[in-house]
Parts: structure tokens; sequence; C-alpha cells
């Protein structure tokens, strides 16, 4: 047989330049195409399998995955619609997410359904896109707080609760623990902060709660990707805090608890975000981590019935390969709740615009009008797993509770009731930031 060498090299080339293409992308289609109409619903997801964060993008992304996966091995679908994903790298970079956006908004049937940014800082890049575009933007638990306010962040969803909610929970909880709001006068609180836009989130409502209530506020920002924090440390112990708080992420929460271990900081008086309570943070610091508390907004382990039919479904009942996928972690639970809250969204987009795959806008309206019973959490398997969400045009944050966790050398348990915030004073510090923003971009805020 005569080889052709000019062939062989623009094979060659072409197989090359279709590599080059995917662009750091990989596509998941969760199984053949529906029968008779081939509809897909397709959801982008923003992922950072690597770098510094890694350890806490991947049981996200492993989450989400299975998510999507067990509706349709389960349930043929959305009402019988194939979900479809696709996953774009970014490294928890900006930049890289706002390129993994342009990429993946008109991949699709329709085009993304919505997006999940997973990062603060791709979240405040993506908000003046989507009203663009046209596709909407839940960032559950992070991103932008003022998008709350649905009046002016029409495409923009944050619940089931946001950092200003969490940050005054958590001087709430302080204060009970102190025997009263009134005994927080004279109390020393440290912030240990990630030194980027989602570690500032919370300054400005602990700030005005200690004015409120006389304690002593200090900040520390912790530079990215924080591993070195000697200082800041050595600052803490100068300082002796009555109670540590941390905004971090990644690698910066395994650095924290271990050194505040080390200079024997009562871990039951340190207390992290909701970002800052994971597996990954507390493991590396073996017996030092036990008594750390966090803010949580859902439930961890595998024992719910959601989390058996992923077991069941998605890794056919194999616990071995379940586990190494981190089924039954916080973050991994947490991609399950997300996942869940964009097909239900997309559920509740059908029930008005009928059984096929929906559009960003329709989706849009589906997030804005979701209700999430106690009832309906019950047939998700989802009873007591995360609480009922309803969404407003008004009110794209809801409820806002949440509850304390405490690590106990193997595995969290709830530390307290569920703490609402301390709404007389977040809501209008969000309506008050929304009309600034409505005003410097010349936005008319909707009549709710």
């Amino acid at each position: 047989m005569k080889i052709n060498l000019k062939n062989i090299i623009w094979i060659t080339m072409a197989v090359l330049a279709l590599v080059l293409s995917s662009g750091g992308c990989e596509k998941k289609d969760g199984g053949s195409k529906q029968a008779g109409g081939g509809q897909e619903q397709f959801f982008p997801m923003l992922v950072y399998r690597t770098g510094p964060y890694a350890p806490s993008g991947i049981p996200v992304a492993n989450g989400f995955r299975d998510y999507y996966d067990l509706v349709n091995k389960r349930d043929g679908g959305i009402n019988g619609v194939k979900i479809t994903w696709e996953e774009c790298e970014t490294e928890y970079n900006t930049k890289l997410g706002v390129e993994c956006y342009e990429r993946l908004k008109n991949k699709g049937d329709n085009g993304a359904t919505l997006f999940n940014p997973f990062s603060t800082g791709i979240t405040y890049q993506l908000i003046p896109k989507a009203a663009v575009d046209k596709i909407p933007i839940h960032s559950m638990g992070y991103g932008r707080t003022s998008a709350a306010d649905g009046r002016v962040f029409e495409w923009v969803f944050n619940f089931p609760t946001t950092y200003w909610s969490q940050a005054s929970a958590f001087v709430k909880y302080v204060g009970s623990q102190e025997g009263g709001m009134d005994k927080l006068k004279g109390k020393k609180i440290a912030l240990v902060y990630h030194n980027s836009a989602y570690g500032k989130e919370p300054i400005a409502t602990l700030e005005k709660l200690a004015e409120q209530h006389g304690y002593d506020l200090k900040q520390l920002a912790v530079d990215h990707p924080g591993q070195e924090q000697k200082s800041t440390w050595l600052q803490i112990r100068q300082y002796s805090p009555d109670w540590i708080f941390m905004w971090g992420w990644g690698v910066m929460n395994q650095v924290a608890i271990k050194e505040a271990a080390a200079i024997g900081f009562p871990m039951d008086r340190f207390i992290g975000v909701w970002w800052s309570g994971s597996e990954s943070d507390v493991v590396p610091a073996g017996e030092g981590a036990k008594g750390y508390k966090a803010g949580a907004f859902h439930a961890s382990g595998g024992e719910w019935p959601v989390l058996q039919d992923v077991l069941k479904h998605v890794y056919n009942g194999d616990m071995e390969k379940a586990r190494a996928n981190n089924w039954g972690e916080v973050l991994y639970n947490r991609a399950i709740v997300n996942g869940m809250y964009n097909v239900e969204s997309v559920r509740t987009a059908q029930a008005k615009f009928g059984n096929r795959t929906v559009k960003g806008e329709e989706v849009r309206w589906g997030l804005e009008n979701l209700n999430l019973t106690q009832e309906r959490l019950k047939e998700l398997g989802m009873d007591g797993f995360v609480q009922p969400v309803k969404i407003t045009c008004a009110d794209h944050e809801s409820g806002g509770s949440v509850f304390i966790q405490q690590w106990d050398g193997s595995k969290w348990n709830p530390a307290s009731e569920w703490i609402s915030p301390i709404s007389e004073l977040v809501r209008p510090m969000i309506e008050a930031d929304a009309a600034s923003y409505a005003k410097e971009n010349g936005i008319t805020p909707r009549g709710c």
C-alpha cells in the first residue's frame, strides 16, 4: 500500500485544529438524543478542576455532572427533554471564566439554559452580559449580594441566601453564644478574608453591625492563593480575638485552620463562610481541625434519598467509586442542590411554555416563579436536605437563613438551628446598593 505523505500531513493538521478549537471544554451529552424530536436542554458548566482551587472545584463539578446524569437516567430528562452539558475550565480565573461564557452561550438547541459562574469575580463580569444575551445567571450563595433586588437585577438570582445575610446570621450566632446581642459590646472579632471581591463582600455588613452592637472588628486580608499566612496569624495572636470569622476559598482555608490550631486558638470560636466549610478544608489539618465551625444552607452526608438515587442510578451501587467522586461531601452536595434548582427552574418554565427545550428568557421566568415547597422537596428526595424557596420579582434571594455546622474529626454535624438573617439591616442595604447600580448603569427598576 502506497502512503501519501501529503495526505497524512493534511489529516494531521485537521485533527490538530479540531483539538485546539475545543479550547479546554469537555462535552458531556448525557446520553443519546431524545427519541422522536431530539430535544436537549443545554447546561454550560464553568469548572475548575485544575489550579490552586481544584480541591474545592472538583467536588462541585462532580456534583453538577452527577445530578444531570441522574435526571437523565432515572427520569428520562426533564419532562422528556434530555439534559446535555459541557465543562469549560476556568481555573477560578475571571478572564478565563468570561472566555468560557462567550464560548458556551450559544451552544445547545436554544443556547445556554443559564450560567452558574461559581466565582464571585466571574459573576460580577457576567452580570452586564446577562440582560443583553438574555441568559440568566444563578450565583447560588455568592456573587453580588444586591442582585437579590430583582427590580434592578432582572436576570440575576442568588437564592437561597447571600453573603450579607450570612454575615448577619454569624453575628446573631455569636450573640447567642455570648448570652445575648447586648453581650457583644467590647468583644473582639477578627475577619480573615480572601483579598478579592468575594472576600470583601461581608465587610460592610459586619462594620454596620459593629457600630450597632459595639464589638471591635479587625480585618485581615490574605492574598491569592492563600498559602502564606504567617504574618496574618502573628497579628491574630497579638490581637487575641474572642471570635474569628473566615471568608476563604481553596487552599487558604486549610492553611488558616492549620495556623489557628498551631497557635492554640479555640476551634469552636472559629467560624468559616459556607465556602470555608468542606472536607477539603478540615481533613488536611487532622486532629487540629476538631471543633471548627462553618456556615451552611444544606445538609452533608449521603443518607438522603437523592444521594441514594445517585448511588443507584449513576454509580450502579458502587460506593467506592461514588466516594472517589466526592459523593456526600459538602461541596458535592452543594452542587447537587444547585443542579436541582436549575432543573426545577426549567421544569417551572415548561409548565408555562410547554414540555420542550426552553430558552434563556423562558428559564428566567422559571427562576423568578420557582416555588419549591416542602412537599416538592420530599418528592425530589431532599426533605430536610435544604429549605423551601419561593422566588418573586422583587426578591431573588428568598429567606436567607443559614445554620452552623461543626467538624468532629470525621464528619460535619449541625451545631445550631436555622438562623434567620437580620433582614431589617440587610434588605435596606441591598436596595440601596441596587439603586446605586441602577443609577450608574441607566437602569429603570421594574415595578414589582
